[in-house]
């Protein structure tokens, strides 16, 4: 039915027998007989179900009646009668449930409470077609798009399952009165969004891409927006389908995931704290509700996992809470592996796509009954620090320097290429002079140098080298083209940055024993700091001294005679 739909033919049954039959035939003239503007009805009418939330709709007949055009696009239906004895078996029971009085039985006086105080609600209408779909009563078949004709009356359009498209869902039933001139429906599918975010250590944000260390922990966040006005649905849950790449470790996923939900379509994602230590945390945020011990998460052997939450409807509080809509967040650790994608070529990508009822109708308690939002993504990317021991004298590669390299919490690197928490570990560089620090954050790294190779002299005290990546903070992962690159505190000089593949150059500088230090002008890059630029120096003050003398001596030659 229409919710502007009017019924008319109300009856009078206070009066005396008199005024009442009297009554009675005013009434019935009145809808007998209507305005001369009125068409006489007919018993067919056409309706079209337009839009592209179903390709096919079922449409149960509950009254039969005359209907015919009325004013401001009113109809007015009089002479109703139950479809049929199945119909009206179907239809009763529920009614009664809702409220209208048990003495009221007939298709009069049903419409009649249907249409008034707003009876016919989503949520009513969503358990008639239940009521009906499971009873004798028989369907007619609607195609999206076409014309059909019906016999007159009130209709029941109720989407099919099976015909709702990916990325729709089936709205709560409508009710249309057919007959007159044609009507057209179109139902308007509410759908729910979902989004993926990982978090960037440095600034504490959730971005669609960051950079980190191989190794360390890496929280990703999904988040759900399950739109307001759903209240067609007396339970309604929700599943993350997530892909992550062969970059990302899935061993600790089901361990950390934590599943939190909150009333309400709007109001931002943020459902637990995040730190500058890249971790994120478990206790929920003001107006969040942690549901972990509600859901079920399945990690599969390839890495894909779904996160199945319980009934949304329960969690929050009632379907009063749920009438706003709600926010449901996922958050796990999945750092990146050794056989993560180093540098922005590829990265790691990480993508989710959310499962969600196709309909009121819909048995959730298996796959059938849910469909599924267009797939968002994020992204990781590592870096490769490569340092080369220099000598100044002709910068040829030096083996077997000691150098303690620290990252920005305090951790060394190892000789395996690990991270060693208590700050112990040293490398040295190999027959190439060089250390490699493969798969690294960005951010700053502190250098000491422990033990010179031999013949040269090390440099005192720490020095940093920095590596910097811009363009993590974008909208969406295709849009990230970092910028990658490298400064560095002589005597350590930045050479190179190549983000495509993520490799970074940088070189430690050495002085030969006995040499004088090396003299390095502007920023982070060292001059050659050799002994020609030494000899060339002295060559220049002895050359001023001798200008200095022969201009003294120029002078006194003049008053020679004095």
């Amino acid at each position: 039915m229409r919710r502007e739909a009017s019924v008319v033919n109300k009856q009078v049954c206070s009066f005396p027998i008199l005024f009442a039959l009297l009554a009675l035939l005013i009434g019935t003239c009145a809808v007998v007989f209507p305005a001369s503007a009125q068409a006489a009805p007919t018993s067919t009418g056409s309706i079209t179900v337009s839009g592209t939330v179903a390709s096919s709709y079922d449409a149960y007949q509950i009254f039969n009646a005359n209907v015919v055009d009325g004013d401001n696009d009113a109809k007015i239906a009089t002479d109703l009668v139950w479809a049929s004895g199945a119909v009206r078996d179907a239809v009763l029971p529920v009614l009664h449930s809702a409220g209208m009085p048990n003495s009221q039985t007939t298709a009069q006086e049903a419409a009649e409470w249907l249409n008034t105080d707003s009876h016919l609600t989503s949520a009513l209408s969503a358990q008639l077609a239940r009521s009906l779909q499971s009873s004798g009563a028989v369907s007619v078949a609607l195609n999206a798009g076409t014309a059909a004709e019906l016999p007159c009356g009130y209709w029941l359009i109720v989407a099919d399952d099976d015909a709702i498209a990916q990325g729709e869902a089936g709205t709560a039933p409508i009710m249309a009165l057919v007959g007159g001139s044609a009507v057209t429906v179109k139902p308007k599918a509410a759908t729910p969004k979902v989004a993926k975010n990982v978090l960037e250590d440095s600034t504490a944000a959730w971005q669609k891409a960051a950079d980190a260390t191989v190794g360390d922990d890496l929280y990703w966040r999904l988040s759900a927006a399950v739109p307001a006005g759903l209240t067609a649905y007396d339970t309604y849950a929700v599943r993350f389908v997530d892909t992550m790449s062969a970059g990302l470790d899935p061993s600790k996923v089901a361990a950390s995931m934590h599943v939190y939900v909150a009333a309400g379509a709007d109001g931002g994602f943020d459902a637990v704290p995040a730190g500058r230590d890249g971790r994120a945390g478990t206790e929920p945020a003001k107006g969040w509700t942690d549901i972990t011990a509600q859901c079920a998460t399945k990690v599969a052997a390839d890495g894909t996992f779904t996160v199945r939450t319980g009934d949304l409807i329960a969690a929050l509080g009632g379907a009063d809470a749920f009438t706003a809509g709600a926010r449901v967040v996922a958050v796990y650790n999945a750092p990146l592996n050794s056989a993560c994608n180093h540098g922005i070529a590829k990265g790691n990508p990480n993508e989710v796509y959310l499962r969600y009822p196709r309909s009121p109708l819909a048995d959730q308690s298996g796959d059938a009954g849910f469909t599924r939002t267009p797939s968002d993504d994020a992204c990781a990317y590592t870096w490769d620090l490569a340092l080369t021991k220099r000598g100044s004298d002709g910068d040829k590669p030096l083996p077997g320097a000691v150098l303690s390299i620290a990252d920005d919490r305090g951790r060394t690197l190892a000789a395996d290429g690990t991270w060693d928490a208590e700050g112990k570990a040293t490398v040295t560089t190999g027959e190439d002079g060089r250390v490699t620090v493969s798969g690294v954050d960005s951010g700053k790294l502190e250098v000491r140098e422990l033990k010179a190779p031999k013949g040269y002299t090390a440099f005192k005290g720490t020095r940093s080298v920095t590596v910097k990546a811009d363009g993590l903070d974008v909208k969406q992962v295709a849009a990230a083209k970092p910028k990658l690159t490298i400064t560095a505190e002589s005597p350590l000089r930045a050479d190179s940055a190549d983000g495509s593949t993520g490799s970074l150059e940088a070189s430690i500088i050495n002085t030969p024993t006995g040499t004088p230090p090396s003299i390095f002008t502007g920023g982070f890059m060292p001059s050659t700091g050799d002994m020609a630029m030494y000899a060339a120096a002295a060559a220049a003050v002895a050359g001023a001294a001798l200008i200095v003398v022969a201009l003294l001596v120029k002078r006194g030659g003049g008053s020679h005679k004095e």
